[in-house]
């Protein structure tokens, strides 16, 4: 009988367990397509490169510039994605490739990028990437919560990279000999390295 009630919490356990593990299973099912949306560019080199670089340079010309491709950025890979059934599948290989050229050339150099110059890079940049994940989103793919989720890691990935890159540069001693800004002049030059090399590959083959 002293073992009715440790059975009775058991079981209740269980049922709390099973029920909870139904939910999330059925969370999952429903928010599935937001999930890869939000991660999918996490996972792509290319993703990876041009999303930090775009954040890097933002940050480098400071808050009151970079802020503005807190809402561009995000709405540029909404315009991609949202061309994929205008354009179908294409190789946006040699145009990633330019983009990284592009930005790692200003980011080694320290140019002062203008604003509209810098929002113009961001949007293409957003373009491009966002036609790249939705090329790969099979016919069952939701595409609103595909784009919910790409827009909310494109808007965090940005707004993150560009505020660690200001912090990082926030020194009263910062100039362009200082090692901070010798640091991501350096990053900039792997960038364009980077980009020139997948330039070179995407033109050979």
């Amino acid at each position: 009988m002293k073992l009715k009630p440790a059975r009775a919490l058991m079981a209740a356990a269980i049922l709390l367990t099973g029920t909870s593990g139904a939910d999330a299973h059925i969370v999952a099912a429903r928010l599935g397509d937001f999930y890869m949306g939000a991660s999918h560019p996490l996972t792509d080199l290319q993703d990876v490169v041009l999303w930090i670089a775009t954040g890097v340079l933002a940050g480098t010309l400071g808050a009151s510039r970079g802020r503005w491709l807190i809402p561009v950025f995000p709405i540029g890979l909404l315009v991609g994605l949202s061309l994929v059934p205008v354009f179908g599948t294409v190789s946006t290989q040699l145009a990633d490739a330019t983009m990284m050229l592009a930005i790692g050339m200003l980011l080694a150099a320290a140019a002062q990028v203008p604003t509209l110059v810098l929002c113009a890079i961001a949007f293409a940049v957003a373009v491009i990437r966002g036609a790249a994940n939705g090329a790969e989103l099979g016919p069952e793919t939701d595409r609103l919560l595909f784009a919910a989720g790409l827009a909310c890691v494109g808007y965090g990935v940005i707004t993150l990279t560009m505020a660690l890159t200001v912090v990082f540069k926030r020194t009263k001693s910062d100039s362009v000999t200082s090692w901070r800004a010798i640091a991501v002049r350096a990053l900039g030059g792997w960038i364009a390295a980077i980009g020139l090399m997948m330039a070179s590959l995407a033109l050979a083959s």
